[in-house]
């Protein structure tokens, strides 16, 4: 199976193609699409969309899979992500992707085995676990490998 697995931001937005096949995962393709911070919202979240709708077209997903938002803080932030968030969900409706949703702790439980884990410790073990030469950067792209193992990972438990 071919999970799309996505860290959803306005100004970067991280992706990442797990192929998962019984006891083994690995890693397809990665990146980060990011936005000018200049340009109006909507013009951001349409090349959010574009970018991941071509995605989408060249490495034809089984699914998508995206992390909930959390955030305690910056009810504008959270916001703008918001409508990001919702893009993605919509490009996941047209394309008739299943969407499967996992929070923070989830992801940092099915990666890490710790709930508590930092950033860096779930780079180190999405480096590991998909045997990487380096760490995946910015952060929101091992974010978004992270929560597409998280639902190999899951997937493999709930179909046992």
């Amino acid at each position: 199976m071919n999970i799309l697995g996505i860290d959803p931001g306005i100004a970067r937005t991280g992706w990442g193609i797990v192929e998962s096949q019984k006891s083994k995962v690995k890693s397809q393709k990665y990146g980060c699409v990011e936005t000018e911070a200049g340009l109006p919202v909507e013009k951001r979240l349409e090349s959010i969309y574009d970018s991941l709708n071509s995605i989408i077209k060249e490495n034809k997903p089984e699914v998508l899979v995206i992390e909930e938002l959390f955030f305690n803080t910056n009810a504008k932030t959270a916001f703008v992500v918001g409508q990001a968030r919702g893009v993605i969900l919509l490009m996941a409706a047209q394309k008739n992707l299943p969407v499967f949703v996992y929070t923070p702790l989830q992801v940092k439980i099915a990666v890490t085995g710790y709930g508590r884990a930092e950033k860096s410790q779930i780079g180190q073990m999405v480096k590991t676990i998909l045997g990487l030469k380096e760490i995946p950067k910015p952060d929101d792209t091992a974010d978004a490998l992270a929560i597409a193992l998280t639902h190999a990972f899951s997937h493999k438990m709930n179909t046992k």
